[in-house]
């Protein structure tokens, strides 16, 4: 499903490709790690929040003395309500945020419609200010606008892009899918470690797994790995930790 952003850049490109064919220099495409924004916030929050939920409900509920069938049992129904819940939050936050774009840029056409000058003086002004001269930046706004006026708007005017448009069934899609991979995880050390190793166990495999994933999230994103596996494993540390010591002290009433 792709967003308001989307549509007007395919419609700018449909309109453009015969011009582009004709004349101009060959265009140089590159990849940017930006690009990934869209997947790649929901894919790590969706991973990152199975394992912590899940290992932490795993720990909290074998520490309160219980037998392996309502660990897991527990840790099954923390699966399938989280991932519910990962893609409903995604979905609905994301709708929101392509619902803004969508009034944003409806009422850009409206002005256009009706206000063409003053949204070309407007688009000049925006040049001025990131350091064209007038004339140039007059004449840049013009050709733009020839060429394709709301797109030209909702780039320079409102910061709407094609890397950062929002893709609601994307995102929730995503997020959904790597909670499950995330919290199959410590669900199966669990099933497989012997019961009076479940929590050190857990705790530890999904430390691991978390730095690992912080790891591979930050090389994706295209920054420091350690950093990255480091951020991920102290707060998850942290999350696990003190749900542990809740079920040490609530017992089987966890």
């Amino acid at each position: 499903m792709t967003g308001p952003i989307d549509d007007i850049a395919a419609r700018a490109d449909a309109g453009r490709a015969p011009s582009r064919a004709r004349s101009g220099p060959p265009v140089h495409r590159e990849r940017h790690f930006a690009e990934r924004i869209g997947w790649l916030r929901a894919a790590v929050l969706g991973a990152n929040d199975g394992i912590v939920s899940t290992a932490s409900l795993v720990v909290g509920v074998a520490a309160a003395e219980s037998a392996r069938a309502n660990v897991l049992i527990a840790g099954v129904a923390g699966l399938v309500a989280g991932a519910m819940s990962m893609a409903a939050g995604e979905y609905i936050s994301v709708s929101s945020q392509s619902d803004t774009e969508r009034a944003d840029l409806a009422r850009e056409r409206r002005e256009l419609a009706t206000t063409p000058d003053a949204e070309l003086r407007e688009l000049q002004g925006i040049y001025v200010a990131r350091g064209l001269d007038p004339d140039l930046a007059r004449r840049v706004a013009e050709q733009l606008t020839a060429h394709g006026a709301l797109e030209a708007h909702a780039r320079d005017e409102l910061g709407f892009t094609t890397a950062h448009a929002a893709r609601p069934v994307q995102a929730a899609l995503a997020s959904a899918a790597m909670f499950s991979v995330g919290a199959a995880l410590p669900l199966i050390v669990a099933a497989v470690a012997p019961s009076r190793w479940i929590i050190p166990l857990v705790s530890a495999s999904s430390l691991l797994f978390l730095a690992l994933l912080g790891g591979l999230a930050a090389t994706a994103g295209g920054a420091s790995r350690l950093r990255g596996a480091l951020r991920v494993t102290f707060w998850s540390a942290l999350a696990m930790g003190l749900t542990a010591l809740v079920g040490r002290l609530f017992g089987a009433a966890v």
